[in-house]
């Protein structure tokens, strides 16, 4: 969910400490994974978007980020409401949509788009480094920190020299179309693309090697909290206990 694009910025979440950012997402995640309550998943996107708001992120970015979740919710509306049992709705001939359907369907749809806006607010606004950084203060194995922060960092580096070599083999003269030839020569591709990966993988790690590295990555720099954090905690606590309330004297009724 992070962008380094949308780590630039001035608002109180760029500048909030990404300790509490982690944590703040994480408690908010899990919590809407086990909400069941509609009401309080709206209120949850509500507070979602409202975070967007206050944040500086590109509108547009944002846009392609949420159009990518939405995409795979489309194809839940085109099975669920048609597969769930439960009280018919709308029946054309062998169609028949259920009311038990189009509630699970929003349900989902709801819940994931808050999950994906409360992470996007929280964790974007940080860079992958002071990701990197917070969670090696939070304790999680180095092994797992580091996994994190090569495989985000290489990836890039992987895409680039995937484009280098497609545009290579088109500047050549190669047209992508179904035979045998293109299966061919994305085979090749990918292969070159392997040895080439694993190459530079080797050489950064002698690089690193080089200049001492040990399996370790020696933090210079700590995070301070700050009032703005305490305020982040404050209402992530309050967020989470309402939702879990809501949900509760809803159950009762």
């Amino acid at each position: 969910m992070t962008c380094e694009r949308m780590a630039k910025g001035e608002s109180l979440l760029h500048l909030a400490d990404p300790r509490v950012k982690i944590i703040a997402a994480l408690v908010l995640s899990l919590e809407l994974v086990f909400l069941e309550c509609l009401l309080a998943l709206i209120i949850a996107l509500l507070c979602a978007i409202l975070m967007l708001l206050i944040t500086d992120i590109d509108k547009r970015l944002l846009a392609k980020r949420l159009a990518i979740v939405n995409v795979f919710l489309v194809f839940l509306w085109l099975v669920i409401p048609i597969s769930t049992p439960g009280d018919s709705i709308f029946r054309w001939g062998p169609l028949n949509i259920t009311d038990r359907g189009v509630f699970l369907c929003t349900l989902i749809t709801v819940k994931c788009n808050a999950i994906v806006m409360f992470n996007i607010a929280l964790l974007s606004t940080s860079s992958i480094f002071s990701l990197a950084h917070a969670l090696d203060h939070l304790k999680v194995p180095p092994v797992l920190v580091q996994l994190f922060f090569f495989s985000w960092r290489y990836l890039h580096v992987l895409e680039e020299e995937y484009a280098r070599i497609k545009r290579a083999a088109l500047l050549r003269g190669f047209q992508p179309g179904s035979n045998l030839l293109t299966y061919k020569t994305y085979a090749n591709i990918l292969g070159t693309l392997f040895v080439r990966s694993y190459d530079r993988g080797q050489r950064v790690y002698w690089a690193m090697v080089c200049r001492g590295f040990n399996g370790t990555f020696w933090l210079l720099s700590h995070f301070e909290l700050k009032p703005r954090d305490f305020f982040l905690i404050l209402w992530t606590l309050v967020l989470a206990s309402s939702l879990i309330f809501l949900q509760w004297s809803m159950n009762c009724h």
